[in-house]
């Protein structure tokens, strides 16, 4: 009978969602499912993990993000193998807030990204733990999306979607089996931040953030700020007067 944890992540060639496939299978013997667009980068990763834990089962499997009726199939075929006891849905982009404003395309391509695809993904996920009763959905939102500001209200405005999105599944779950959490990460040293990191931004370490992550998910954590001071500064940001956060270039 196999006892390994069975774990799926949407959006797996994300440098966050790496780093936590790496604590995963390090810490004991695991049967991952990558799900990405990029095949070629997904088995990258998965020759990386593999060697990382030679125990443990790295599959990959190549998805839509966007098409609802691909979303289902995919999640389906995950769940004819066996059940999946987590789902990290982490796929996403950090866009330019000026390009939002010029170009609709670009706006709509943020929030579909951003916001659309992982509720999708999350919603078929739903389906099937819930059948199960059992099973944690982690859903990356950030700190983007606890109060619309100007720099990037596009990408704010997606998160903050997911943010209510999840709060909703944790009614909706609330006595039963089915855990979910909400990330909400702070800016963070990945690709897509090298823009603030060339301009001098302080960036959290990935590694710390999918520290927290993991560690959430293996104790059933509701929300979970990366780095923990965030909690702190974005309940001040959310209570400033709006005659006061008017005047804030942030």
């Amino acid at each position: 009978m196999n006892t390994k944890k069975r774990i799926a992540i949407i959006g797996a060639t994300s440098l966050i969602a790496e780093h936590c496939a790496r604590l995963w299978v390090e810490g004991e013997p695991t049967d991952l499912i990558l799900v990405g667009r990029d095949l070629q980068r997904l088995d990258r990763i998965a020759a990386d993990l593999r060697i990382r834990s030679p125990q443990s089962e790295i599959k990959t499997l190549q998805a839509d993000f966007l098409d609802p009726i691909a979303i289902h199939a995919t999640v389906e075929r995950i769940f004819q193998s066996g059940q999946v006891d987590t789902v990290l849905i982490a796929q996403g982009s950090l866009p330019d807030q000026a390009d939002c404003q010029v170009d609709l395309r670009h706006c709509r391509d943020a929030i579909e990204i951003n916001a659309i695809s992982p509720v999708l993904y999350a919603e078929a996920f739903a389906r099937q733990m819930e059948a199960n009763n059992s099973g944690t959905i982690v859903l990356m939102s950030s700190v983007a999306g606890d109060r619309g500001r100007k720099s990037n209200y596009v990408y704010g405005a997606a998160k903050g979607l997911i943010t209510r999105y999840a709060q909703g599944l944790q009614h909706r779950f609330t006595g039963t089996g089915v855990n979910i959490l909400i990330i909400k990460p702070g800016p963070t040293d990945t690709p897509m931040t090298a823009h603030l990191k060339a301009s001098g931004a302080k960036l959290a370490s990935v590694e710390n953030v999918a520290k927290r992550i993991v560690e959430g998910a293996k104790l059933g954590k509701s929300v979970i700020y990366a780095p923990g001071q965030w909690k702190l500064i974005m309940f001040v940001i959310r209570h400033l007067p709006e005659a006061i956060f008017k005047k804030m270039n942030i």
